[in-house]
């Protein structure tokens, strides 16, 4: 055999081999590498989007997380503004309750000043009596006597 005829030969079977991998091997591996790069390209984009909803979602986590702070300071300064308050009006009631006990004290220690000196004037007035009856060696009649007792307690 002739070496041309071997080489046409080598060439036929390359270019049918080539025509072969063309049609059978390449296209399918083309299209699996092209589904694969797309599944890649794909699960980065996915990736790329839950990054970036992680940030918003630890942006919202964190204002959220500010506002729940200042919600609390507001509410312990309206508590502690109410406790003040409370304490101030409890002072407040404590002061009136203390004034009306006092000057209940007071009017009741009149009451019974005024009490002592009517029962000292009825003592003042009946031990005068015996006294005067002494001095005069007779009895005294009470009854008839009575206004003028009564005028002696008022002027004691």
């Amino acid at each position: 055999m002739n070496i041309t005829v071997t080489l046409i030969g080598q060439m036929a079977a390359f270019v049918l081999l080539i025509w072969f991998v063309n049609k059978v091997l390449w296209g399918p591996l083309n299209n699996l590498l092209a589904e694969r790069q797309k599944r890649i390209a794909d699960g980065l984009a996915a990736a790329e989007k839950g990054k970036h909803e992680l940030e918003l979602s630890e942006k919202n986590a964190k204002e959220a997380l500010r506002k729940a702070k200042q919600q609390a300071a507001e509410i312990i300064a309206q508590s502690e503004k109410r406790a003040s308050e409370i304490v101030e009006e409890a002072k407040n009631n404590a002061r009136a309750e203390g004034e009306r006990l006092i000057t209940a004290a007071k009017a009741e220690i009149e009451q019974e000043v005024n009490r002592a000196k009517e029962q000292l004037r009825a003592q003042v007035a009946s031990i005068a009596a015996s006294g005067a009856e002494k001095i005069l060696k007779r009895e005294i009649d009470r009854k008839a006597h009575d206004d003028l007792l009564k005028d002696l307690a008022s002027q004691i």
